[in-house]
């Protein structure tokens, strides 16, 4: 008995599958909303004659206005080394076993953050009220030297001193947060190997911890560069004083405010760079 031939269909020729392009049509509707926003933002910038673009390029180089950028640079830099350095130390006695070495950091953490800056800066201007003299002794006993508080703190003293004091603060507590979130297993392994304590924190805890702290510490300078503005109140040339200056000369004030704005704005956005590449750096080898 033979079994009858079963026949096969004819194959059909196979047909490439057809990609079609995921449409988002409602994404192409808000970029084009906010080009035409950004156009007339720019066009608002451009066509309105009181902003005064010729009085801005008139002054935006100017000798008393770049020696401000220069000042409110190096009032940021002593005020971000001076502060982080102090915080760094105030962070390690935050994590310390011994009470009374974590209590005096913590106490000045509270203090130094719960007083306003431009109180601070006010308050280390006008010191000599309190001390006109500042003595190094013997506690309740005699005085070995003093000096006058006048001459000892000036005003960029006492800007510089406000700045980095009131920095440390805030830099204690992003140094600590940085320290806490390397795994104790790196602390434990560290220790395994015999390695001193102070070759732990510089060689094993910090270079991780900074992967957590850069970012942190980058608002904090670039904050503080705008933050240099408080310090008019002392009549420092720094960049916003320097504008007040000018503009209640020539009466250009949109102008000049807006001088003050680019520099601000070009000297965010080095730092910001900067920070990219540290972050960059201290990231290698983390997904």
């Amino acid at each position: 008995m033979t079994l009858p031939e079963v026949r096969t269909p004819p194959r059909q020729e196979e047909r490439p599958l057809e990609v079609v392009t995921a449409r988002h049509p409602l994404r192409w509707l808000g970029a084009a909303c906010v080009l035409v926003l950004l156009a007339m933002v720019v066009s608002a910038l451009v066509t309105n004659p009181a902003w005064e673009w010729d009085v801005v390029g008139q002054y935006l180089f100017a000798p008393s206005v770049v020696r401000s950028v220069l000042l409110t640079l190096e009032l940021t830099a002593l005020g971000i080394v001076l502060g982080f350095a102090l915080g760094t130390v105030l962070a390690v006695m935050r994590l310390l076993p011994n009470r009374l070495l974590s209590s005096v950091a913590w106490g000045y953490v509270w203090l130094f953050r719960s007083v306003p800056l431009i109180l601070q800066l006010l308050f280390w201007y006008n010191l000599a009220l309190l001390y006109p003299r500042l003595s190094v002794g013997v506690p309740f006993g005699p005085a070995f030297f003093d000096v006058g508080t006048m001459d000892l703190i000036g005003p960029l003293t006492a800007a510089v001193l406000g700045l980095a004091l009131h920095q440390a603060a805030y830099a204690a507590e992003i140094v600590r947060g940085g320290l806490l979130s390397v795994d104790h297993g790196q602390r434990e392994a560290a220790a395994a190997l015999g390695l001193p304590p102070s070759r732990r924190l510089l060689r094993i805890i910090l270079p991780q911890a900074m992967r957590t702290i850069v970012p942190n510490a980058g608002n904090e300078i670039i904050g503080l560069v705008k933050g240099t503005s408080v310090v008019y109140i002392m009549a420092l040339p720094e960049l916003f004083y320097q504008v007040q200056v000018i503009y209640n000369r020539n009466g250009r004030v949109m102008a000049l405010l807006l001088v003050a704005a680019i520099w601000y704005l070009v000297l965010t956005t080095a730092l910001s760079i900067v920070q990219h590449y540290v972050e960059r750096h201290y990231g290698r080898g983390r997904a």
